[in-house]
């Protein structure tokens, strides 16, 4: 092939490396190979490093040429040309590592052929693989791609290659935040090859990380079976096999450790033995932990002794009421919260006639707790609480002697004891869930955003913050308990901070736990994390959604407790009428915050019905106005829409909203016509009108006759008005009731004019006193369906019926009759119109 270019002894300023070869001496020389010589990319990459350009179909012939040092540039590493000349030990470069030389100038030596730069800088070690040929093959790609491959995992290595989610290197990789890719990651880094600036460590290119139960098979054991089917969701989707015990092959069993008490005897002889925690935190930190952090240990429930076992010797039984007496205690110990398995060994014999059942807790559900055994070790390593004067108080409630124990003294202390039980509920919401998510240095990243948090769990600390310093307090009247001590201000001095705590948590629980439901089946991560806290003893195997209703459920608790303690305490004592007030307070709060739960619940709604309608007036949605009632109607006149329609009125505490009802068969476009780019949501209602409740001087409700149910009428004139308007409609049967919706209707209205005589705003008549008639309705209604869906298909349809959709009857009895002005007529044809003017006048 002819020579482009004639050797020059000139050579570029910016090469930092030398332009004669280290070994041979012999200058540089680029040769093109193929159909790069006909490319103008590659032919003006390389004359920017002043080297003679040859080129050449096969570059065969400049192999034996030792007088210079050639560099032959393909297009193809796949390619018959490029085996030959890589068996001859030729210098092979790739056209987009050239690309990538010549922003520099500098052709750069390399033992081995390099085709690009997605890899360089990249050092990778490999793990788990068995198979050579395969090994082989990314090796050879990691090589063509500018990257470098260790056998041993060091600190300047870059990624782990593994085959499966298990090893020394893998753990080593996990927990220096190495990343793990698998295989695939390789051979999606070659196809972008030809892309001269694409790279394989990008964000990009984290889709390849090795999944978290990689080629693991994975046998799971002891799980209720909806958890299981979600569990096996899980191992499938992250890269695992499920499996069964009869797996030799089997690497790892998965044991719900607070249902199985023993190792299956036919486990897999190679397979780890773990826990559910170790599923979940996989599943959390998006990799496998170590398993022997995670491994399965069997509950020896021979140290779980029964009362005859704990406190009986076999060879002295003792007397019937002693072990009467020492089964009583152990029961009592028993109902601690403490777990069965530190129940206290048998007291030694010398201790055996003392008194162990004087001193106790109370629990939560009143039983008594022995505490004897234990007493040092809680007292010696109790916790304490600083208060406001400086005193130090126990975070638990006293020792107590139960002979001396009032009933008024024991519900106070079911009270401390129920409180302490909550706070540390919402201490455990705090620092076992909420804290580690807002954490945002977290394996895997954040599971939460800011928002999320804050719709979660932003409503809790005001609850938190309160009730630990009610609990503070009422530790400290327990600790420093007398007769005259008030129970009732404690309650009192708390109930304003109650009032302001409580609602936004109780208005928006629905909303969160609704939220939380939907986070937590889209994102295995949370749902992994939630599961792990739960098994955390600090929230005692309750799911979060357990612990965040407790707030819910606390001050109805509160107010039952109080009220006992008022039983139990003498009237001319101090606290009993300040308990009757803390009572009330406590009542009060709880009805002050239902009734803003409604309040939130109806500005919901408006917001839900104003994004429901077409054309809905923006004026809709305004602080002032709640959401009362809704009812679906036929309407009888002609004001609104016509007779036959189907419409909806939503009723507000100021205005009536008149909508109608779209049509099913506009709900959705074909294809051909709809722009599936700029789809919109379809809404239900299209807007009418939007009524004064001020303008409705009259309801009417029309008696039942065989043609006409349930049919009422609204009298309408606004002060722009000078003609009554009369609207009539039948309710179609639905949740509400006629009778229900009047009574509503005229109490609303009643409220807008401030009057009291809600009774007179209701009359009842008899519907031929306003000309009503509905037997045609529903024909009308079957025809105009009818005559719209042949409209829309193109069909011709004659007007072979005519129906008057307001009889000249009724025009003139609106029309003339309604008039303030008009006067009462003589004639007997015009008895309804003359009632409907009665009707209209205050």
């Amino acid at each position: 092939m002819a020579e482009l270019t004639q050797p020059s002894m000139v050579f570029n300023d910016v090469t930092s490396v030398s332009q004669v070869d280290t070994e041979s001496g012999a200058d540089p020389r680029i040769c093109l190979v193929g159909s790069l010589a006909d490319e103008v990319e590659t032919l003006e990459a390389a004359k920017k490093f002043n080297v003679p350009i040859v080129t050449s179909e096969t570059g065969l012939e400049y192999v034996s040429d030792l007088s210079y040092c050639t560099y032959f540039i393909l297009a193809d590493f796949e390619s018959d040309e490029f085996e030959e000349l890589n068996k001859a030990g030729a210098r092979l470069l790739g056209k987009p590592a050239l690309l990538k030389y010549s922003e520099t100038g500098v052709l750069m030596y390399t033992r081995r052929p390099v085709f690009c730069h997605v890899m360089k800088d990249i050092i990778i070690v490999f793990t788990g693989f068995r198979k050579k040929t395969e090994v082989s093959r990314l090796l050879k790609l990691v090589h063509y791609m500018g990257g470098s491959v260790k056998n041993e995992i060091k600190d300047n290595v870059t990624h782990l290659l593994a085959y499966a989610s298990t090893g020394e290197k893998y753990q080593y990789a996990v927990t220096f935040n190495i990343p793990v890719m698998g295989e695939d990651w390789v051979h999606a880094a070659w196809a972008h090859r030809d892309e001269a600036e694409a790279r394989a460590d990008t964000e990009t290119m984290a889709k390849y990380k090795l999944k978290v139960f990689q080629n693991l098979r994975i046998v799971l054991e002891g799980f209720p079976d909806e958890e299981k089917i979600q569990m096996e969701d899980l191992v499938q989707n992250n890269g695992g096999i499920l499996t069964t015990l009869d797996d030799q092959q089997a690497t790892h069993v998965v044991l719900e450790d607070q249902t199985v008490t023993e190792k299956p005897a036919d486990c897999p002889p190679r397979a780890h033995v773990v826990k559910a925690e170790w599923f979940w935190t996989s599943i959390q930190m998006e990799a496998c932990p170590d398993e022997k952090l995670h491994l399965f240990e069997e509950t020896n429930i021979s140290n779980i002794m029964s009362p005859r076992q704990m406190f009986s010797s076999p060879n002295t039984p003792g007397s019937r009421s002693r072990r009467r007496k020492r089964l009583r205690e152990t029961v009592q110990h028993l109902a601690q919260d403490d777990s069965p398995s530190t129940l206290p060994s048998a007291p030694p014999a010398s201790k055996r006639r003392s008194s162990v059942g004087d001193l106790a807790f109370l629990s939560a559900d009143g039983s008594l707790l022995d505490d004897t055994v234990s007493t040092p070790n809680r007292l010696a390593g109790r916790c304490y609480t600083e208060l406001d004067g400086g005193d130090q108080t126990p975070l638990s409630p006293p020792l107590v002697d139960l002979r001396q124990l009032s009933a008024r003294q024991r519900v106070f202390h079911e009270l401390v004891k129920t409180e302490c039980n909550y706070v540390s509920i919402l201490d455990a919401v705090e620092k076992v869930i909420k804290l580690p998510l807002e954490n945002t240095s977290q394996p895997g990243g954040p599971m939460l955003d800011a928002q999320e948090l804050r719709y979660i769990f932003g409503n809790v600390p005001p609850i938190h913050e309160v009730h630990t310093r009610m609990r503070n307090d009422l530790l400290h009247l327990a600790h420093n308990w007398t007769d005259d001590a008030s129970i009732g201000e404690i309650i009192l001095k708390y109930s304003t901070d109650l009032e302001k705590a409580y609602p936004p948590f109780i208005n928006f629980f629905e909303n969160m736990k609704e939220m939380l439901q939907k986070i937590s089946m889209e994102r295995p991560r949370f749902h992994a994390f939630l599961k792990i806290a739960q098994n955390k003893p600090e929230c005692g195997r309750q799911s979060l959604q357990e612990l965040m209703i407790r707030p819910v459920q606390r001050l109805p608790s509160m107010s039952l407790l109080i009220n006992d303690i008022l039983k139990h305490t003498e009237k001319t004592t101090p606290d009993h009428a300040a308990l009757e007030q803390a009572l009330d307070k406590i009542k009060s709060v709880m009805t002050f915050i239902n009734d803003d739960k409604r309040k939130t619940e109806a500005k919901f709604k408006l917001f839900e019905i104003h994004n429901d309608i077409e054309m809905c007036p923006p004026n809709l949605v305004a602080s002032h106005r709640m959401y009362m009632s809704k009812v679906d109607v036929t309407e009888l006149s002609d004001c609104c829409s016509g007779r036959g329609d189907t419409l909806t009125l939503f009723l507000f505490n100021d205005v009536l909203e008149i909508c109608k009802k779209k049509s099913k068969y506009n709900s959705i476009k074909s294809p051909s016509r709809a722009n599936l780019h700029n789809f919109k949501t379809i809404k239900t209602y299209k807007h009418l009108e939007m009524m004064n409740l001020a303008h409705i001087k009259r309801i009417v409700d029309i008696r039942e006759t065989e043609d006409c149910h349930n049919v009422f009428a609204l009298v309408i004139r606004s002060n722009q008005e000078l003609k009554e308007r009369l609207f009539t409609f039948t309710l179609i049967q639905d949740d509400t009731t006629k009778s229900n919706f009047l009574k509503t209707l005229c109490r609303t209205v009643a409220n807008i004019a401030c009057r009291n005589d809600v009774e007179n705003f209701l009359v009842s008549m008899d519907p031929h006193l306003l000309d009503i008639e509905t037997s045609d309705v529903s024909l009308t209604n079957a025809l105009s369906k009818a005559l719209r869906f042949a409209t829309r298909t193109g069909r011709k349809v004659s007007r072979a019926f005519s129906f008057n959709k307001s009889p000249s009857k009724l025009k003139r009895a609106v029309s003339t009759v309604m008039s303030p002005f008009g006067t009462l007529p003589q004639q007997s044809s015009m008895r309804g119109a003359t009632s409907v003017n009665n009707l209209a006048a205050h």
